[in-house]
């Protein structure tokens, strides 16, 4: 189901719909809700990667990234979030950029550099490095729960984005239209409609409305008890590394810090899919995970995880499971999820978020005992429902 959504045009607005006095004898009327279909690069034909490329890369993002959890809950309980993300994303960064420029050669303009190292300031330290915070005391199979809702987030992204374009292209339309009048200034001024009407008239479709709401509820079902005091069933790991049983409560500024890492998550996405003068797909992978390893370091100075730290306390298991996201999570991962970006519809990128739960909470169950309860299990069936929702309506 995933992969049929992709065999369906992406929907842009355009400004075709307006008209000239002049042209019809009419006032100017400017459309809310025109559409153009484009057809994604995806698509299998001779300008663009093949169809099964397309379904490779998702399916390293549906098990990969599912796995990365697993590793960062292992990693960060000694090894320093922020500081585990910094050297992560710095070797990963430095090996992808040495390999490209063996291979193909790396030609980037200062304004790629820049662009792509805003990407990497919100998708790796603002997401991927609150994540990491957050997996500290929160178990990750529920972490992977509360990121699952970042298609809501993207679908936000796309409907502001289209009510926003929109807009700027009636504006426009409009002082066209006022210059060509200059010679009658008795012709009345088109009306052009306001942001917040165009931004109604952009509303996703019923069921992507149904989908935000249950995805959001599922999220209400899942930190409920948390936010009443009470602790879910799980197992947490102890400082050792070991687990230990007991009840699981979600702090709440971890769980904020989960939502949070969506929002800078689909802000990174969105700006780098759109930037003017994008760079290829795997030298911008490069340069972002550089500028985030930049970031991290920084936030880790300031937030004080290096003050107290040593490099001997970081267990055997921790580094075992930073190779993996250096490996698997970065150099795999989070390059397919580059690719992807600038190839398929973000709506179909996003679909990895109701697969990845489903392979966290069973690794965390299987591996390091991480107890899975109906309540926990009624909230997962919920925000994935209501993922599963907004896909579906994306066909």
């Amino acid at each position: 189901m995933a992969l049929a959504l992709f065999n369906r045009p992406m929907q842009v607005y355009s400004t075709a719909g307006w008209t000239n006095k002049h042209e019809t004898g009419g006032v100017a009327t400017f459309s809310m809700k025109n559409r153009v279909d484009l057809r994604g690069l995806a698509q299998a034909n001779s300008q663009g990667p093949s169809f099964l490329a397309v379904a490779i890369a998702l399916l390293v993002l549906y098990t990969v990234w599912g796995s990365t959890y697993l590793a960062i809950r292992v990693g960060v309980q000694t090894f320093p979030p922020f500081l585990m993300g910094a050297v992560r994303f710095a070797v990963a960064g430095g090996l992808l950029l040495v390999f490209l420029q063996v291979f193909r050669g790396v030609r980037l303009t200062i304004r790629q550099c820049v662009d792509n190292a805003i990407g990497g300031f919100f998708m790796l330290l603002g997401g991927n490095g609150l994540v990491s915070w957050a997996c500290e005391e929160i178990p990750s199979g529920i972490a992977t729960l509360i990121v699952a809702m970042n298609p809501l987030f993207f679908v936000a992204a796309e409907w502001l984005l289209g009510a926003w374009t929109q807009h700027k292209q009636n504006t426009l339309a409009s002082k066209s239209i006022e210059v060509a009048q200059l010679p009658s200034p008795k012709v009345p001024s088109p009306q052009i409609p306001s942001l917040g009407s165009v931004v109604l008239a952009h509303l996703p479709n019923r069921w992507t409305q149904i989908g935000l709401v249950v995805g959001f509820l599922g999220l209400c079902i899942l930190v409920a008890p948390s936010l009443a005091g009470q602790s879910l069933a799980g197992q947490s790991l102890s400082t050792e590394g070991l687990s230990s049983q007991g009840g699981v409560q979600l702090a709440p500024w971890r769980i904020l810090a989960l939502v949070g890492a969506c929002l800078n998550w689909t802000i990174g996405s969105m700006y780098i899919r759109h930037a003017r003068h994008a760079a290829s797909p795997m030298s911008g992978a490069s340069i972002q995970m550089l500028a985030g390893a930049v970031f991290m370091f920084l936030a880790s100075y300031l937030l004080g995880e290096m003050r107290e730290f040593h490099w001997g306390q970081i267990a055997p298991e921790a580094w075992w499971s930073w190779a993996y996201l250096v490996v698997a999570g970065s150099l795999i991962g989070y390059t397919s999820f580059v690719w992807l970006m600038k190839h398929a519809s973000p709506t179909l990128v996003s679909t990895y978020s109701y697969i990845n739960p489903m392979i966290a909470v069973f690794l965390g169950w299987w591996i390091l005992g991480e107890q899975v309860g109906p309540h926990v299990l009624v909230a997962s069936v919920t925000i994935i429902a209501g993922v599963v929702m907004i896909s579906w309506s994306k066909r």
